[in-house]
């Protein structure tokens, strides 16, 4: 029996989280596009320097350095919650398992090797390097996406501190120079605290509150102790 959607109707419903927020980002990111190109030339007219033009922006260091300060505490605190919640457990959250579960789990309970279903994904049914690679795939790719992003931001951070020391008349630094600078941490610490407090907030809050319709909250009924919900 069908839903009497169209195709296309139905691919965006099923995708429609996914689609919502991606085009989200493209808007967000667009407007800090032109946010950043204006307080930019403002900095340079206030300078006495010839300000750039939208398009010099955007393949410009100090916008990529902008964009990427943000992706790397976006990746590192997905990559963290990933591997912390193997362990970890919050008694009450949704956010967490059940509190007796921690650890890995068992073949049987992550329908692994012999204990794999028809429909589960084919290296999940193996029995060697495949299964251990998948097993740990989403966190080694949200490891290796923070490694990527950090790297692009100590990159174009560089460049773009050292834009600025030109234009001060001082001696521009080397890759290495630059990732010990109080610049580079203050931009990577501030983001790295406000991830950390964000997940924190989450993990405590969803233990009282309740949001209906959300799997990312207890049902509304929920007692304050289930552990490991979702409504």
């Amino acid at each position: 029996m069908t839903d009497g959607r169209t195709p296309r109707r139905r691919f965006w419903r099923d995708n429609s989280l996914t689609l919502a927020f991606g085009i989200a980002f493209l808007v967000v990111l667009a407007c800090q596009a032109v946010a950043g190109h204006a307080e930019f030339n403002e900095q340079m007219t206030v300078d006495g320097l010839q300000p750039l033009s939208f398009p010099e922006y955007l393949t410009s260091s100090d916008f990529a350095v902008d964009v990427t300060e943000n992706w790397q505490s976006e990746f590192l605190q997905f990559f963290l919650y990933i591997f912390g919640t193997v362990h970890l457990v919050q008694r009450g959250s949704p956010e967490s398992k059940e509190v007796h579960k921690t650890g890995p789990e068992s073949e049987r309970e992550q329908r692994m090797g012999d204990h794999a279903r028809p429909d589960s994904p084919r290296w999940a049914g193996t029995k060697d390097w495949r299964q251990t690679l998948y097993a740990r795939s989403l966190g080694t790719v949200m490891g290796t996406l923070f490694v990527l992003s950090w790297l692009a931001q100590s990159i174009t951070g560089t460049a773009a501190y050292n834009d600025q020391q030109l234009r001060q008349l001082e001696d521009p630094v080397s890759w290495g120079g630059y990732v010990v600078t109080p610049d580079f941490w203050n931009r990577t610490l501030q983001n790295w605290q406000s991830e950390l407090l964000a997940v924190a907030a989450m993990v405590v809050l969803s233990i009282y509150l309740r949001q209906r319709g959300s799997p990312e909250s207890k049902p509304v009924g929920a007692s304050h102790a289930a552990t490991g919900v979702e409504g």
